[in-house]
């Protein structure tokens, strides 16, 4: 009989699933229950029995596939838990041990509990958030605006693809199998041959797009050959890892952490969350218009997204809005900031400094930047901060395109280096050089990053962006 591994394979929906009853760091009783009886609790905790079927079964889709996604990345037991997933709201979906079922809810879920959502090319289950649409808000279905679709006469596909987006696949007769956890049991080390050395040495080629200094297994077939040992080692020398090139518990469960975050920035990226043409230049600022400051939190919240499951991403429209607060306090939240919903230096220091420790470790050209508009600040040797980083990752991805331009490693402040190259850009694009970065050599290099990064032409999904101009 063939081994099927989640996360290589297929997905295959668990014989029981394991809910912690509390926050993930909360001391809280564990509780172990069928897969099936977890998702009639959550659909009878989450769900009115008496809303429209149509609206009832998207909603079970969606809760479906929450579940599974934690089963299948792990998401939890990758960080050392000894849990599948909570039953907090702030971080997962609503779970009450023991309450009674509802009997038209039950049906549906015995119809539907083998299925879930994906992104169109991906095997993940999609990590389909929800939240109630009236008392909070959150960058995925409304459950009271999937009723009104329901009664509108929308099918359960059509409302998952009004919150989720037109490149979603509902995948159905999932295989039921045993519960699991992936990790083999015993250390995979050189000269094994089995499907859990194939698992590795897809994922870590996977990660290596990311971090290209992790040497890519040419012809991976499950064989823990010479080339497998050298992307392990150097997978553990880049994430802290002992160097013993052999893959036991705590470097097996990282790579799958690894993987999944690089998946979810990966498809980020591929979304296109960026502003899609440079704004006119405005001599003037424009009441109610985007700003700067916003559209930077704006990419930060989107970059961070990728790493922590409780951060939503969200729109770069440089506008301050609902699901910007929103994403702000969650992002508050995770980091135990006061929850305020607004952008003090504190918020602003920590989600900076958050942001600059992920990109440190991913090349250039594995970021989509947005177009972010002046930040009204003019830019020379000693000033530091979020601004400069900004300008040096544009560079960055600049000097890697264009020879004659020097490579910059950035780190938030302007030392010699990056005035060499903005020196260096600005003579190359008939600028006068004098290695200061003001308004005009601000848009000159967002202009050149755009045209050098994504060309002329708006990616599949890409946000349209609007005409904005300074505030």
């Amino acid at each position: 009989m063939s081994i099927q591994i989640p996360g290589l394979t297929e997905v295959v929906i668990p014989a029981a699933i394991t809910v912690h009853l509390g926050a993930p760091d909360e001391p809280a009783e564990n509780v172990t229950v069928s897969f099936l009886d977890y998702i009639k609790n959550v659909a009878s905790s989450e769900l009115y029995p008496t809303w429209p079927e149509n609206a009832l079964r998207a909603n079970i889709y969606a809760i479906n596939s929450i579940a599974l996604n934690r089963v299948f990345t792990e998401w939890y037991r990758s960080q050392g838990y000894n849990f599948d997933i909570t039953n907090t709201t702030q971080y997962d979906q609503a779970f009450v041990p023991n309450r009674g079922i509802f009997g038209n809810i039950s049906v549906i879920a015995d119809e539907l509990f083998d299925s879930y959502i994906t992104r169109e090319g991906q095997l993940e289950p999609l990590f389909a958030a929800f939240c109630d649409g009236r008392i909070t808000q959150c960058n995925g279905m409304f459950q009271w605006g999937s009723v009104d679709l329901a009664e509108q006469g929308y099918t359960p596909y059509e409302i998952l693809q009004y919150y989720y987006g037109d490149n979603i696949n509902i995948q159905t007769d999932t295989p039921l199998e045993e519960a699991y956890v992936t990790y083999p049991g015993t250390p995979l080390k050189y000269g094994d041959n089995n499907p859990y050395v194939l698992m590795v040495q897809f994922s870590l080629n996977i990660i290596s797009e990311n971090y290209p200094a992790i040497p890519k297994i040419p012809y991976p077939v499950g064989t823990f050959d010479d080339a497998t040992q050298s992307a392990v080692e150097e997978f553990q020398r880049i994430f802290n890892f002992p160097v013993t090139g052999i893959v036991d518990s705590s470097t097996w469960y990282g790579i799958r952490r690894i993987y999944s975050a690089v998946a979810r920035l990966a498809e980020l990226t591929s979304q296109g969350l960026i502003i899609s043409e440079l704004p006119e230049f405005t001599p003037e600022p424009v009441e109610g218009e985007a700003t700067a400051r916003v559209q930077v939190v704006q990419y930060f919240l989107n970059v961070l997204s990728a790493y922590y499951n409780t951060i939503p991403a969200v729109d770069i429209n440089g506008i301050l809005n609902t699901q910007t607060r929103t994403a702000i306090m969650e992002f508050q939240k995770t980091m135990r900031l006061p929850i305020t919903g607004i952008v003090d230096e504190q918020t602003y220091s920590t989600m900076y400094n958050s942001v600059a420790g992920i990109l440190a470790t991913v090349p250039p050209t594995s970021i989509a930047l947005p177009s972010i508009l002046w930040p009204g600040v003019v830019y020379r040797p000693g000033s530091e901060g979020p601004g400069v980083y900004i300008i040096q990752q544009y560079l960055a991805y600049i000097s890697s395109i264009l020879e004659g331009i020097t490579t910059v490693e950035p780190d938030g402040i302007y030392g010699p280096q990056t005035e060499q190259s903005v020196r260096e850009f600005q003579e190359f694009f008939g600028i006068d050089p004098t290695g200061i970065v003001d308004r005009y050599t601000w848009e000159r290099i967002v202009l050149i990053y755009r045209n050098l990064r994504f060309g002329t032409n708006r990616n599949t999904g890409q946000f349209p962006g609007s005409t904005v101009g300074e505030q």
